[in-house]
């Protein structure tokens, strides 16, 4: 064991622990940052001291990984065996498996997640939730929600959505965001550094019309507006805040080169003129940054140390770094992945999906045929199989089609073993039936047993089965008696099963109540009629329905038929 270096044995007894269990996670190739972030996640109560603890962190690391080379990784598993045998089932590790380790430093890792408050968050938005507060929990460190809501006309923000963000980003992430910030709320910041660069000469008002400014992009000619001098750009500045311009008049551009190979980099543009009054905050400004700008200068104000972003925005990095260069900072480090297309939903965009309800064409953010987390939920989606999904995927910049089928399979596995069985007979007929009347079936709350006790139902003169099972002439009635029909007419031939004949749902008389199942598609929410088992329901659980699939209970009026919505076979 290396040297204490003035720690106490329970702290270098921790360094130790998390040192031998990432060697042997990855094979003698474990890494000393990762292991600090390790031990601040066990250990919050350390981070002040996270650059004085790199010293034994380093040691432990290169002595553990040693042992994994020299001795083989079963003598560091049976060191950890015999010194910390808890350490060799890491919840968290299993969580994260799918996660490469995040780029350059990592002993004090902030990430952010940034949505248009324009509407609540989607399955697209949940992969920004997931990945980055995975990470944040793999390091030890922090998240930043962030609401990009600076432009007021083309995505206007929608109150609401603030809130519901905020509580969408903790069912998905299991914890609230470390630090929640609007930008509405921080303009005053991002008029401030205008007003720096403008005066430091490295950013300018330009006054061009945008057709003109393209043209001498295009052919890499600078602006007249980027020889005028420091006073008149702030002159112009002050015009822009005042009303004096109106909309269009003006922008305030990013010096860089006009003959940059990237036209997209050439004096991009900061600032602009909006005099939309923004629902947050009225009418109290009436230039607004622009998100390059905007999300530059936050990610610096916030300490942001690593971003993850689709690769489509990889021009966005390289318009921040040039204006980080302007103000002598160190840019983030950065991770990209490619698009994720689901199959079931096509190209909806938040501002698609608010016009059509806007229309009147669904009838809200939380309409079953919309991909909203609001629409997932409302379904019955258990949020660590979104997690789940998005972990295994990773962050790859290869651009991947799935199916909808692909998280169901993972909800499925989820909800599984917590979820108790209930009959559900659609498009039912009545049988009558002699035989066995009072008898008492009990059916399991769960067919494994994972949940213990059992439905008990007393059978009456007469059953529901299913319209189509009622064409057969044998069926079984599930978990109760091999029958034969005729007409209208039952009879039990055997209470033990005693061929292969199907196996089928049904309920006694009595024991259902009238339901409708609400089932999405793509166009439009076809509607089940039948009977569910009245047997101890609660409104928002999910049940699985004999032989049918998942559905959430989602309603059980005094009067009139419960309503449940289609999850998932």
């Amino acid at each position: 064991m290396s040297e204490s270096h003035g720690w106490s044995p329970e702290v270098a007894s921790a360094v130790r622990k998390f040192a031998l269990q990432n060697a042997l996670e990855y094979n003698g190739e474990g890494q000393a940052g990762s292991v600090l972030g390790r031990l601040l996640a066990e250990r919050p109560e350390l981070r002040p001291e996270a650059k004085r603890l790199m010293s034994i962190v380093s040691e432990e690391v290169a002595s553990a990984n040693a042992m994994a080379i020299d001795k083989g990784v079963d003598a560091v598993r049976a060191e950890l065996e015999r010194s910390a045998p808890d350490a060799l089932e890491r919840e968290k590790h299993r969580k994260i498996e799918g996660l490469k380790e995040l780029p350059g430093s990592i002993s004090s890792v902030v990430l952010r997640f940034a949505p248009n408050p324009n509407g609540p968050l989607t399955l697209g938005h949940s992969r920004g939730v997931v990945i980055n507060s995975e990470y944040a929990k793999m390091h030890g460190g922090k998240v930043v929600l962030r609401f990009d809501d600076t432009d007021t006309r083309v995505k206007p923000p929608l109150p609401d959505a603030y809130q519901w963000i905020e509580d969408e980003y903790e069912w998905l992430a299991g914890r609230t965001a470390d630090i929640i910030v609007r930008a509405s709320d921080r303009m005053p910041v991002y008029l401030e550094y205008a007003i720096k660069l403008l005066s430091d000469g490295h950013c300018y008002v330009c006054r061009c019309p945008a057709e003109t400014f393209r043209n001498y992009r295009e052919t890499k000619e600078e602006c007249p507006c980027r020889f005028r001098d420091v006073a008149e750009n702030l002159s112009d500045w002050e015009s822009m805040n005042d009303g004096t311009f109106s909309e269009g008049d003006a922008v305030v551009r990013v010096r860089t080169d006009m003959t940059l190979p990237n036209p997209a980099l050439r004096d991009w543009p900061a600032l602009r003129i909006q005099h939309t009054p923004h629902p947050m905050v009225g009418d109290s400004y009436r230039v607004w940054p622009l998100l390059d700008f905007q999300s530059a200068i936050e990610d610096y104000e916030q300490g942001v140390t690593h971003i993850v972003r689709g690769k489509d925005l990889m021009d966005s990095t390289r318009k921040q770094t040039l204006l980080y260069e302007h103000l002598g900072w160190k840019y983030p480090e950065t991770l990209y992945w490619g698009r994720v297309k689901v199959h079931e939903f096509g190209g909806f965009s938040t501002s698609s999906m608010r016009a059509s309800i806007e229309a009147g064409e669904r009838e809200g953010w939380n309409d079953l045929r919309l991909p909203t987390i609001q629409s997932l939920r409302r379904r019955g989606f258990d949020a660590q199989a979104l997690r789940d999904f998005w972990v295994d995927l990773g962050v790859t910049q290869k651009d991947i089609s799935v199916s909808m089928q692909t998280i169901e399979s993972m909800n499925s596995s989820t909800l599984d073993a917590t979820t108790e069985r209930r009959s559900f007979v659609a498009n039912p007929v009545s049988l009558d039936i002699e035989d066995h009347v009072g008898t008492v079936v009990e059916l399991p709350r769960h067919p494994d047993g994972k949940i213990g006790g059992f439905r008990s139902w007393i059978l009456s003169d007469s059953f529901h089965i299913q319209q189509s099972d009622s064409e057969s002439e044998s069926l079984r009635l599930k978990e109760f008696a091999d029958i034969s029909i005729s007409g209208s007419k039952a009879t039990i031939d055997s209470l033990d099963r005693s061929d292969d004949r199907p196996i089928v749902q049904w309920l006694p008389e009595g024991i259902g109540r009238e339901a409708v199942l609400h089932v999405p598609d793509r166009d439009e929410i076809g509607e089940i009629g039948g009977f569910l088992e009245d047997f101890e329901l609660e409104v928002g659980t999910v049940y699985q329905l004999e032989r049918i699939g998942f559905a959430m209970l989602e309603d059980l009026p005094d009067d009139g038929p419960a309503k449940l919505v289609w999850l998932h076979g």
